[in-house]
């Protein structure tokens, strides 16, 4: 989980528990973020802020998807401000529930 908003990380932390997950993090960077993805080789899927502290997450989001790892925009941001690339990813609008956010990593595109 990436996540720069430390109430709402805790906030989504604890509900994506409550679903039976285990999560990773959250952390608030971009480079904490690629060191606990590289670290954790078998990572079911991510729940990733486009924009931490100033710094977009498409980086680490390209380099997830280059893994095969599922991972879904949680943001305040529209659509118009994720990449073209990324137009196949789920984008939930941040305090989206946790069945949401958990579901939407994994549902077929």
């Amino acid at each position: 989980m990436v996540e720069d908003e430390y109430f709402i990380a805790d906030h989504l932390m604890r509900q994506v528990e409550q679903c039976g997950a285990n999560v990773i993090g959250p952390v608030a960077t971009l480079d904490e973020a690629r060191s606990l993805a590289w670290a954790n080789p078998h990572l079911d899927g991510a729940v990733l802020d486009i924009n931490l502290r100033g710094t977009w997450v498409f980086p680490l989001a390209d380099e997830l998807a280059e893994r095969g790892v599922r991972f879904i925009f949680a943001t305040g941001y529209d659509a118009r401000m994720i990449p073209a690339r990324f137009a196949h990813v789920g984008r939930c609008e941040k305090c989206a529930d946790a069945a949401e956010i958990t579901a939407a990593p994994f549902a077929e595109s």
